[in-house]
């Protein structure tokens, strides 16, 4: 049995302005072959995942591709073609199983649906071969997904910790039917709402109660329901909020379950919309506080859902009302980077600090801040993550450097990453326990590593392509009406 795993990921804010060429999917681009395995095996992954179930079913595991990026812009025509080609050149060697790590939200160049159109290609090639698909909760799922696929799960957790057990789950229900014990049948459908994604933390109503009531359904009469709360920033036909449940056989379990879950999303639409407070006042809140970390959430700019990383409306509010002993995670300025370490560990430095992208689509300037600090440290940018959220994956930050002014802490890095593991601050000799606030370019994912240490946490609402703002997006492809661009919609 030869067994191609592989790996394709990218969730697409088609308002970032961050370009996304085939070198960003990993450390100089996509691993291949034996790198595949010597990157992700033993990882909370689902790649790893599949990697073990058919390893320990007998399979000749192939490897041609795991390439995987921070959300920015759509892919770039060339990257999607090369890891394309990958994946379907491998493929037309010979074939048995198929096990496919993506997202669910990739928009290309040349396609709005880069998983279906991928998806699309293979079965054109191979109409009868199994297929395991394995997604993120953020996919926009679509029918050239669904009709080209044998079986498909997504996360049930966000922050994602549950990477390798989804793609157990994929992975187990497709090994079962090949051995003749089930016969997978699924039923899904969607919702027009763009849902805030702050509003999709898996631990709190009102995400929390449709995974629950999947969890329940798979308690009792079918094998595996995702419900996937979709990625908003993608202006493609038909973004949205969706439901999967994959039964033994019983097509109706399947569409009752999926029917139900979504109904209840339907009538809890109201609940997925994000209301901001002014970012002076949350910033003030915070200086009210005592015990620390307080966390100071810079939601509006988070490059794990396309921000540039490098917006500095929270920075400079946090610096105008005076905070002291904050630690920054992080500006992304490969610029400032290249001057501290040319001026060398212990340099008082003044210098233009972010604010180098522009983002045209929310019509908006990079505004750099003026600091003045000393350089604390400089570091490769390497770490092993080991908190819950891909455990045993390594970051790669680019050249990183502390910038200390003094009452702030600053990591700046040549590259994005978002900080869900506490190693972001550890790996540059920053302890965040010690720290009165933590400031963190994020949405939800800092919960894996920062929450159970946290006192505090406070939404700042500042400035980025990743704002909870719809009204800052020029929509153009979106199916009309859609909640909640059109509050009053029917559905």
């Amino acid at each position: 049995m030869r067994v191609v795993v592989a790996m394709m990921s990218h969730e697409t804010n088609t308002f970032s302005p961050v370009p996304t060429p085939l070198s960003s999917f990993g450390p100089g681009g996509p691993a291949y072959g034996q790198g595949v395995i010597d990157a992700y095996g033993g990882t909370n992954t689902c790649l790893a995942a599949f990697l073990d179930i058919f390893s320990e079913a007998g399979g000749d595991i192939v490897t041609p591709i795991a390439g995987t990026a921070m959300p920015s812009a759509p892919v770039q025509a060339e990257a999607y073609q090369t890891m394309s080609d990958a994946i379907c050149e491998e493929i037309d060697k010979g074939c048995d199983v198929l096990c496919l790590e993506l997202h669910g939200a990739m928009v290309a160049e040349t396609t709005d649906d880069g998983e279906g159109t991928l998806l699309k290609r293979i079965r054109t090639m191979r109409p009868d071969l199994p297929i395991a698909v394995a997604l993120d909760l953020h996919a926009n799922i679509t029918d050239d997904i669904m009709d080209n696929c044998t079986v498909l799960a997504g996360y049930k957790t966000y922050p994602h910790i549950d990477t390798y057990s989804t793609g157990a789950r994929a992975g187990e229900i497709l090994r079962r039917s090949l051995e003749g014990s089930i016969k997978p049948v699924m039923a899904w459908g969607r919702r027009p709402m763009l849902a805030h994604t702050l509003c999709m933390n898996t631990a709190v109503s009102p995400m929390k109660d449709l995974i629950d009531r999947g969890l329940e359904a798979e308690a009792r009469d079918v094998l595996d329901v995702s419900v996937f709360g979709g990625f908003p920033l993608a202006d493609i036909p038909q973004p949205g909020l969706s439901v999967v449940v994959v039964a033994d056989g019983n097509e109706a379990a399947a569409r009752a379950t999926a029917d139900g879950i979504l109904g209840e999303a339907w009538d809890k639409r109201a609940d997925f919309v994000w209301d901001s407070e002014p970012l002076a006042k949350s910033v003030a809140k915070a200086k009210t506080l005592t015990e620390g970390p307080i966390l100071l959430i810079d939601h509006a700019d988070n490059c794990a859902s396309g921000g540039t990383e490098d917006t500095t409306a929270v920075l400079a509010e946090i610096m105008r009302q005076g905070l002291e002993d904050v630690a920054v995670f992080a500006i992304r300025d490969a610029e400032a980077v290249e001057t501290l370490i040319a001026a060398g560990v212990g340099a008082t430095v003044t210098l233009p600090l972010g604010g180098k992208v522009d983002m045209p689509t929310i019509q908006r300037k990079g505004e750099p801040i003026e600091v003045t600090g000393r350089v604390r440290a400089i570091t490769d940018g390497q770490f092993t993550v080991t908190g819950p959220m891909m455990t045993g994956t390594r970051a790669h930050l680019g050249r990183t450097v502390v910038l200390d002014t003094g009452k702030i802490e600053i990591v700046i890095t040549e590259s994005n990453h978002e900080p869900w593991d506490l190693g972001c601050f550890r790996s540059v000799g920053i302890e965040p326990t010690h720290k009165r606030y933590l400031m963190l370019k994020s949405r939800v994912h800092y919960r894996a590593g920062f929450e159970p240490i946290a006192k505090h946490i406070i939404e700042c609402d500042g400035v980025g392509v990743t704002s909870s703002d719809y009204s800052l997006f020029p929509f153009e492809k979106v199916e009309r009406p859609a909640y909640p661009l059109d509050v009053d919609m029917a559905f």
